[in-house]
């Protein structure tokens, strides 16, 4: 017979097992394969070398912890079926299918108001489909209907194996050791109340250094200046195309990038089979091979925004703690007509304004982390810790970016 039970060799952990069959066949599954052309941090390798890690990586690595918090909840009395189990980790394999090119950065570039949640979903039915209901209780725990709460919450929360994963993997990969999180540690501490996920009083500081390695990683990597207008520029690149593929230009785009450049999918129309078939079709490949031809295409700001970005001639960044004033913008436009001899009715290519979030901590009444006290009470993070900061890192701060050629 044919051996499904896989051993993997991951460079964050070493040996992963696939514990049954199903999770082989899913990760045989071409919806899934596409997901080894997807990078997981977006452009971060134009400042992180080593970041070219992928969300097939994270996927594996985030079921790997699954299976390890499994292990430790059912040690502790969390009593699960098999079926349960299977469940749990075919919902983390999957977590994160409906990705498309470059990840985040061009999350609602393609379908204008939909989430890549919604798309996994989508694709999760189209790979229960094809594999005759053997995800229907997999999409329960995604879509938070299954009846045992605390397997949504391992998939998504504030404290879920998606966010352990990424944060030690994305260290591993760029290099920056301040997002290395101790998740053995955080799993050991895992425990469940009233049928909702806890962590041990005990595990309070590897909690604490969890919260605060997600704040450093997000100012550090994922809202690291230099990424920020690689990011930019590359939205702007597929505005400018789909501007000119619209007003009846010929340029080059393969059929899959050039369905999203001629049509808007939104949510309130329905998703029909093409354009997931299309967006099925869609990575990073694509885009960056229309870029390496439009670089040529005769538009100038196509050409301009394709040939800085392929060659890392990036742009200048300022960031501040206020917004940038009228009075600002305008003298940066004037400055950037002067100096880059760039037409003004195009300066909207080049000047980009705008603001980054950082919310390291979201805390909600249904989506808290719950330390588990010894008499068995439940309190917040927040509040239990005694470093002043935790509560802090609830707070959303806000800065603010004008972005220009020199």
């Amino acid at each position: 017979m044919f051996n499904k039970l896989k051993i993997i060799n991951d460079p964050v952990y070493g040996l992963i097992n696939l514990e049954n069959e199903l999770l082989f066949d899913i990760i045989e599954h071409p919806l899934f394969q596409r997901l080894r052309r997807i990078t997981q941090l977006g452009l971060a390798y134009y400042v992180y070398p080593g970041a070219t890690h992928t969300r097939f990586q994270h996927a594996l690595g985030a079921t790997y912890l699954m299976q390890k918090a499994l292990d430790v909840l059912n040690r502790k009395g969390v009593l699960l079926t098999k079926q349960e189990r299977t469940a749990a980790l075919t919902a983390i394999l999957l977590h994160d299918i409906g990705h498309g090119p470059f990840s985040h950065t061009l999350e609602y570039n393609f379908f204008c108001d939909i989430c890549h949640e919604q798309i996994s979903l989508l694709f999760m039915q189209s790979i229960n489909k094809d594999m005759h209901g053997a995800l229907d209780e997999g999409i329960s725990v995604f879509t938070n209907s299954h009846p045992k709460k605390i397997l949504h919450q391992l998939v998504s929360s504030q404290l879920d194996m998606d966010r352990l994963d990424y944060l030690n993997r994305d260290s591993f990969f760029t290099g920056v050791s301040e997002g290395i999180v101790g998740s053995e540690r955080i799993i050991e501490m895992l425990t469940e109340k009233n049928g909702n996920l806890a962590v041990e009083a005990k595990g309070i500081y590897s909690i604490e250094k969890f919260l605060i390695a997600r704040r450093l990683m997000y100012w550090q990597v994922y809202l690291h200046k230099t990424v920020v207008v690689a990011e930019q520029i590359l939205k702007k690149i597929i505005s400018r195309a789909r501007l000119l593929i619209r007003n009846g230009q010929n340029i080059y785009a393969p059929p899959a990038l050039e369905f999203f450049l001629k049509n808007d999918i939104k949510a309130t129309n329905t998703i029909v089979e093409t354009p997931l078939k299309y967006f099925a079709m869609l990575d990073d490949h694509d885009i960056f091979s229309a870029m390496k031809i439009w670089r040529t295409c005769g538009d100038f700001v196509l050409e301009n925004l394709c040939s800085r970005l392929l060659d890392r001639k990036l742009f200048k960044i300022e960031i501040s703690n206020s917004p940038v004033s009228e009075q600002h913008i305008a003298k940066i436009r004037q400055q950037t007509t002067k100096n880059v001899n760039i037409p003004e009715e195009l300066l909207d290519y080049f000047v980009i304004y705008g603001n980054l979030e950082n919310n390291a901590y979201i805390k909600s009444p249904t989506n808290e982390i719950k330390i588990l006290r010894k008499d068995q009470t439940l309190n917040d993070i927040a509040e239990e810790s005694d470093i002043s900061n935790i509560s802090a890192l609830s707070k959303k701060v806000k800065k603010h970016f004008i972005i220009y050629p020199i």
